[in-house]
């Protein structure tokens, strides 16, 4: 940023010079000279008082000469006491004032590198609030009265170097008797604890133990009922309420196809014997652990949600198997297990339904593209919104476009040969730099070949996303027509091939040329007479690239991640600078309409929907249409005027759009009028933005 006022100079100094300290200290990672290589770790979840009690023996060992053992510990969980294992010893230590997820112990004297020490750690408390989450407003961790679920991001017990530590353990999980828990690792038998005084239930003792090191600790509870399936030689353990019963068959048998193929194309894991389970509905959609997938209640319905199916998959491979050297390289597991659920649609539902997808992370790149780079991903809380943006979908369309510059082989060698050698380990950015040069076939005649350097700079280094304009001129030629012209974009170290394709009244013309810096000349020859409007950059859109309907997109999605929270004011903020650059956008009212509804301004919310109902009604998201009336059947049966309440109801019913259960909605709200909403609860037709 440039200040040309020169009264501002001394200020602009000053500030600059605290941004870059307060930068440096966002940057600086946490100094573990300890690694934890094995837990004991004893909690019992009291469902009625929504919280916990635990006590985690911790094996470490000293990475260099320390005393002081930092680990990190959920903020709402209070510290009881800390001792060592050997002699009962009362160690010292504190909680960091300024982070409060850090907990430092002190040691009586130095512990030598190597040298092993195991303390016990006895603690307690109720996650209680989302906003002391390692992630704000992201829930890794809850107990209520009818269910629990013990995230490791949650660091609900001790951890050590997340999210790159490996580790063996054994947890003992004590729950009242009519849970059911399943999570990492092998379990035995339950073991029952009877009741102390008669009326009050008897409790429940799960064993997981956990052999192979790795990133274990994830757990879940509940009205669960275990459903063993046995599909392809796998036998997939399925943990769901009765409710979904019917379901469970058809889930195993989706997930060991994912299972098997994903084994082929990468390499085997160490057991494809997986527990796939139900996540009672939180922040999160799902999440992945060694051995077991979580899937929230939300999105377990009778139609299978094979995105996000696939990507919890793709994540025992990438994200389980292969750990993050560090925070700073979690584009390397996050960004490519998304990534590698998107070539798994394009295998079973083809080329629309990888399009689908790719449009998807497209619009997911550009909510955030100035604020940081992918490789930086460790100033960035994992799992929210800008994280989610930046290092998971953007991070999936630059594998994207390294394999469209390398080919569909290189692409499938590399993650192959990068999988077997670093499966169990770590693996970081630069070595994944390092394996693609070393894959990157020469280039063929005519064609310019990536320059890995600038490609890895703009992409994981750099900030921005390039929009592409064209300015051309047509001449006529003895053998046809040359189109002369250049290509202008923003981003002056910009460097990568890029298509660009002349439509002609015969067969199109395509050329790759290399696109340098803001402006790039291209000259194309082509037999037939090029069609007006008939030249395009990047046709098959390959490229990450912005564009004023990309950015539409992107602040309602922003929007709809703010209204999950629940935040419907700042939402509406988001779906308004979308209107502002497309009045008539049928999704972006739609949404201002859900808001308002959730605000009880039912006024305001019907105007919304029929603004909505007027505007666009763009293909992609069609089912704003019925959703529309059925939102103003609800606003009707509110306000107290049945007749138009079944009207907008009968409407929805013509329009024949089950998305979302749709029609289901509007049968049951014609029989019996809609009732009171939640007053603060998530918008139910949220999902139907992606069928």
């Amino acid at each position: 940023m440039t200040i040309k006022r020169a009264g501002l100079r001394t200020l602009s100094l000053l500030a600059l010079a605290a941004f870059g300290a307060t930068w440096a200290k966002a940057q600086q990672l946490p100094k573990f000279d300890f690694d934890a290589v094995h837990y004991d770790v004893k909690a019992t979840l009291r469902p009625n008082e929504q919280s916990m009690a635990a006590e985690a023996s911790v094996e470490l060992v000293a990475k260099s000469a320390s005393r002081t053992i930092l680990l990190e510990l959920h903020p709402d969980l209070q510290v009881v006491s800390v001792k060592l294992a050997s002699d009962g010893q009362t160690l010292d230590f504190r909680r960091d004032s300024f982070n409060p997820l850090d907990l430092e112990v002190t040691l009586p004297s130095n512990a030598q590198a190597g040298m092993h020490v195991t303390i016990v750690v006895k603690y307690e408390g109720a996650f209680a609030n989302d906003d002391d989450s390692p992630t704000k407003d992201v829930r890794f961790a809850w107990i209520d009265k009818s269910s629990a679920y013990l995230l490791l991001p949650a660091r609900w017990f001790p951890l050590t170097d997340y999210p790159s530590n490996r580790y063996t353990a054994t947890f003992q999980i004590t729950v009242p008797d009519d849970f059911a828990v399943a999570g990492t690792g092998q379990s035995s038998i339950p073991s029952e604890v009877p009741a102390e005084k008669e009326g009050e239930s008897g409790q429940a003792v799960y064993t997981f133990t956990c052999k192979d090191a790795g990133p274990v600790g994830t757990f879940v509870a509940g009205n669960l009922q275990l459903a063993p399936v046995n599909a392809q030689g796998l036998t997939i353990s399925v943990f769901a309420p009765p409710s979904a019963k019917a379901t469970t068959s058809r889930y195993a048998d989706a997930l060991a196809d994912v299972l098997m193929h994903y084994s082929n194309e990468f390499g085997p894991l160490p057991s494809l014997n997986v527990t796939l389970a139900q996540l009672p509905d939180g922040t999160l959609d799902g999440y992945s652990a060694p051995g077991v997938l979580l899937l929230s209640a939300r999105d377990w319905g009778t139609t299978i949600n094979q995105t996000e199916l696939v990507s919890l998959a793709a994540s025992q491979w990438w994200g389980n198997q292969v750990l993050p050297a560090s925070a700073a390289d979690r584009w390397v597991t996050d960004g490519l297990a998304q990534y590698v659920g998107a070539m798994y649609i394009e295998k079973t539902q083809g080329e629309p339904g990888f399009r689908r997808e790719l449009t998807n992370y497209s619009v997911g790149s550009v909510m955030f593209d100035d604020s940081v780079p992918i490789s930086q991903a460790q100033s960035l809380q994992p799992y929210s919104q800008q994280y989610l943006s930046e290092v998971v979908d953007k991070g999936a369309m630059v594998f994207h476009m390294l394999r469209t510059s390398m080919g569909d082989e290189s692409f499938d060698s590399l993650l192959h040969d990068f999988y077997g050698a670093h499966a169990g380990k770590t693996a970081s950015i630069d070595e994944f730099e390092q394996a693609v040069e070393a894959k990157l076939p020469p280039a063929k005649a005519g064609q310019p070949r990536l320059n890995t350097v600038a490609f890895f700079s703009q992409w994981l280094n750099s900030t921005g996303v390039p929009e592409f304009k064209l300015d051309y001129i047509v001449y006529r030629t003895p053998k046809g027509f040359k189109v002369v012209g250049k290509v202008m974009q923003p981003i002056e170290t910009f460097n990568m091939p890029v298509d660009i394709r002349v439509n002609t009244e015969g067969n199109a013309v395509t050329k790759t040329v290399s696109i340098i810096g803001t402006s790039s000349p291209f000259s194309i020859d082509t037999f037939g007479e090029p069609k007006p409007d008939g030249i395009s950059i990047d046709p098959d859109n390959d490229i990450l690239k912005a564009s004023p309907t990309l950015r539409v997109r992107a602040l309602i999605s922003r929007g709809e991640g703010l209204a999950e929270q629940g935040k419907f004011a700042d939402a509406i903020q988001q779906y308004q600078a979308a209107l502002d650059l497309q009045a008539n956008n049928s999704l972006a009212d739609f949404r201002v309409g859900e808001a308002f509804f959730y605000q009880k301004n039912y006024s305001a919310s019907a105007d919304s929907f029929r603004d909505a109902l007027d505007g666009d009604l763009d293909p992609s998201y069609r089912w704003v249409e019925v959703w529309s009336h059925i939102y103003l059947g609800k606003i009707f049966d509110l306000t107290g005027s049945r007749e138009r309440a079944v009207n907008e109801y009968q409407k929805a019913e013509e329009l024949k759009d089950n998305t979302g259960g749709a029609q289901q909605e509007a049968e049951k709200y014609m029989k019996v009028p809609y009732g009171q909403p939640p007053a603060t609860a998530a918008a139910p037709a949220t999902k139907p933005a992606n069928p």
